[in-house]
Order: C-alpha cells, then structure tokens, then sequence
C-alpha cells in the first residue's frame, strides 16, 4: 500500500501545476488539511466536464475515480454547488477543488503518482 499525502499538500500541489501549464484553480471547499478526502471539479474556460474523487484502488494505490452527476447534468444551474452542499453535509472533511485547464485530469493523474 502507497503512502498517502496530506490532502493540504496536494490541493497545494494540484493548484501549482495547473496554474503553470496556463489554467486556472481554486479551492470550493476546504476540508481537513490531514486527511479530507478530495474532490476535484474538471472545468474548461468555465464549464464543468467532469468530478473526480480521491480513492484507494484494489492494487492499494490511490486513484482518481469518475463520481457524481453526468456532465451533461452539471450544466444545470446549480447542479454542482447541490451536490458539493450534499456530499459536505456527509464528509465536512471534504476538500473541493476546481482545476480549469483541458490538461486537468491528466495533471491530476501526474500529482497524484507524485
């Protein structure tokens, strides 16, 4: 089983690498800088493509993992902030973080494997 990071540090570390391949990041909602889990928000030039979430695969490794709405459903007005309210008032812990840039997911991948 891999170590696991610090959700603080990698929120950190996502926000830096996304904003210097040129996108944009922000924190929704912040959790427990120790261990809160993370939910990243896939965005291009403001539009919302995708959700991924933090978990450990049966290799013990951590991943990313499709999870919520569709995007096609988080194009509704706001879909996402009701279903970052429901997933909150569930797991206070849980970090949310907005990565705009069409290279989100495979930076994500690449901070992760860190």
């Amino acid at each position: 089983m891999s170590a696991r990071a610090a959700a603080g540090l990698l929120v950190s570390a996502l926000i830096r690498r996304v904003e210097a391949a040129g996108g944009h990041a922000a924190v929704l909602a912040r959790g427990d800088a120790t261990s809160g889990a993370l939910l990243l928000a896939l965005a291009e030039r403001g539009m919302t493509t995708g959700l991924l979430e933090r978990t450990l695969t049966p290799s013990g490794a951590y991943g990313w993992t499709p999870t919520g709405p569709k995007a096609d459903a988080l194009e509704e007005p706001g879909a996402l902030a009701d279903y970052i309210a429901r997933r909150r008032r569930m797991d206070p812990d849980l970090w949310v973080v907005e990565l705009d840039s069409p290279e989100a997911e495979r930076i994500a991948g690449e901070v992760l494997a860190g």
